[in-house]
């Protein structure tokens, strides 16, 4: 009897380890990883918070503090070094990379702007703010590209529900740091320097590419919306921790206890991943011995039929012929490579559109500490408009992706002409900025916030779609581009020269102070609608510009979005190679047969992804 329950005992702890190590290396398991990466990965927006200390701490005007904030919009976007790099490396690298250049390029800043190290020059400051927001591309690169190449039939909801933790992460930083720091805002830049690179390097072994299950879109979709009420639920819950944080002062003891909501809420995914795993274990265990395998036995090969060469095809095989069919791409939805998707003019259309769309509302983003001290709001009014603008820029990521998923798998409604939409919203928002009507800067946060993170999603799902997944970790990236091309024509050049001029005007009629720095430089300050009015104006117009080149690109793919873009992904295993087919011999509940699950094709393919893995 002992010797059975000792038996037992071992033989059941063997069980929970084995699907213990089911769950972690399943690809729930990965997305519930890579939410919470995205979570992370977002410090990028919430640089309106500590843009100020930098200005004060180093003695930048508004242009040298642009200028600033393009180059941490370009680290954040070119990513084409981090997209390469994982063509050749698994995602593991990529993820390590990101977490050193995180640490280190936010740390670096952290230590200038509290004085612990001498003053670094500009440039350098440049450098490092580069580097850290460069952290963000490789976690992009590695775990959200990664989830969408194993979930292809979904890549609008994946997309929306990935870039949504995104933007939800500067709400997440704030209320964290809030907790761990109280109101020291130089601390968040040491917040975001250790945490990302925590996260990332703990959940590294689960991040891989994972064969897709042909036909499972459906069934996928189901578990993707049980995440995303998952988010909707921390959305809303840091909404009204906003409010709350903005109306009263709270104790120290407030603030943890809202910093350990946060932190169960973002593990409740765990929850879904569970039940959906031990569902598949279960009809696996059941299924074990019951399934027959048959070998489909390959038709005989066919002599393929001599065909003489036409004379176009005769030139075709010259070397020019081949120059020309090197730059020639196939047909839209077919996998590109890097070069022809570059070279093709839907991909110059987008990109043309993202700059003028992602341009502006990053340049409302980046400006909104500036913006609202110049409309005579409080500092702690313009965190709220910081922590709307996160928030929003979520649901519109979500929005965006799920709903636009939805209207094309429907309706054949194309993803092109969301975003089109989208960027005429945008105009909107940059109006109500520019013309500074009395709290209109509450409802200008709201539509800019969500027009800048509904733009992301469409523009990637787009890039896949129309190019293929071959080579989408680099072109992936490729599109982010377009992001600091718009951050410094718009942001640097004109809203920040723009502000400087009227700052020094109004210097000169003595109707604002010119605070001297403490080592260098002027910190002009600019107050009035004026110091923003034509600058907004200008970002109106390009957008409405943006919007006009958007059209051509739904006028000329309006015909491969009628079909049936996805259909390749559903024409079952022998499209993807797989020769094996599972005879169901045992009867559900119903009475139906049983067919091959999630489970069961996991566990013989485990030894060749450990196979790829290693490689």
């Amino acid at each position: 009897m002992a010797v059975d329950g000792a038996t037992g005992g071992v033989s059941g702890m063997a069980d929970s380890l084995r699907f213990t190590s089911y769950v972690v290396r399943g690809r729930w398991f990965m997305v519930f990883a890579s939410m919470l990466i995205m979570s992370a990965a977002g410090a990028t927006y919430i640089f309106g918070i500590y843009s100020k200390d930098i200005k004060s701490s180093l003695g930048y005007d508004q242009q040298t503090l642009n200028t600033l904030g393009f180059f941490k919009d370009l680290g954040a976007n070119i990513g084409v070094i981090s997209g390469l790099i994982a063509e050749v490396t698994p995602p593991w690298v990529v993820l390590a990379i990101g977490a050193g250049m995180n640490l280190f390029g936010y740390l670096m800043i952290y230590l200038a702007i509290t004085g612990r190290t001498a003053k670094p020059r500009f440039w350098q400051m440049c450098l490092y703010i580069c580097i850290g927001a460069d952290s963000q591309s490789f976690a992009n690169t590695g775990s959200l590209v990664t989830c969408v190449k194993n979930f292809p039939e979904s890549r609008g909801v994946v997309l929306g529900l990935l870039k949504g933790f995104v933007g939800l992460s500067g709400a997440i930083f704030t209320q964290l740091f809030y907790a761990f720091y109280g109101d020291d805002s130089k601390s968040l830049v040491l917040l975001i320097a250790w945490l990302p690179a925590a996260i990332s390097i703990l959940f590294i072994p689960t991040i891989r590419i994972m064969k897709p299950i042909p036909g499972s879109g459906k069934s996928e979709l189901k578990v993707f919306y049980y995440f995303l009420y998952v988010s909707l639920v921390l959305a809303g819950y840091l909404m009204v921790a906003i409010i709350v944080h903005n109306s009263v002062t709270l104790p120290r003891q407030a603030y943890d206890a809202s910093a350990a909501v946060i932190l169960i809420i973002l593990f409740l995914p765990l929850i879904i991943v569970f039940r959906v795993e031990l569902k598949s274990w279960l009809r696996n265990q059941e299924l074990h011995g019951l399934t027959i395998e048959k070998q489909s036995t390959p038709a005989a090969p066919q002599p393929l039929p001599k065909v003489s060469l036409s004379e176009e095809t005769k030139i075709m095989k010259t070397g020019w012929g081949r120059v020309v069919e090197v730059f020639r791409g196939p047909g839209r939805g077919e996998d590109f490579s890097i070069l022809q998707a570059l070279v093709s003019l839907d991909m110059m259309i987008l990109f043309i559109a993202t700059i003028c769309g992602i341009g502006g509302t990053l340049t409302a983003i980046d400006n909104m500490g500036q913006i609202g001290e110049s409309l005579g709001y409080p500092q702690r009014t313009i965190g709220t408009f910081v922590s709307l603008i996160s928030i929003w820029n979520y649901l519109g990521r979500v929005v965006a992706g799920f709903c636009s998923e939805i209207f094309l798998t429907r309706y054949r409604f194309p993803r092109t002409l969301v975003l089109t939409l989208v960027l005429l919203l945008s105009c909107v928002g940059h109006l109500l900025i520019a013309f500074g009507l009395p709290g209109s800067l509450y409802v200008a946060s709201v539509i800019i916030g969500f027009c800048f993170g509904a733009q992301w999603p469409l523009v990637f799902a787009i890039i896949s779609e129309l190019f293929g997944l071959k080579y989408y970790s680099t072109l992936y990236n490729f599109g982010a581009v377009a992001s600091p091309v718009g951050s410094y024509l718009l942001n640097v050049k004109v809203a920040g020269q723009l502000y400087d001029r009227e700052a020094e005007k109004q210097r000169a009629a003595g109707l604002a102070t010119a605070v001297a720095a403490k080592a260098g430089g002027k910190d002009l300050t600019c107050i009035g609608v004026k110091c923003f009015r034509l600058s907004f104006l200008i970002v109106t117009a390009v957008t409405l510009f943006g919007v006009l080149v958007s059209l051509m690109l739904v006028l000329r793919t309006r015909e491969f979005y009628k079909s049936d873009i996805y259909a390749k992904f559903r024409e079952g295993a022998a499209a993807n190679g797989e020769e094996t087919q599972m005879v169901p011999v045992a009867e559900n509940s119903a009475g139906g047969a049983t067919t091959t699950t999630d489970g069961e094709r996991r566990i013989k393919n485990e030894s060749s992804e450990q196979t790829r893995e290693t490689r």
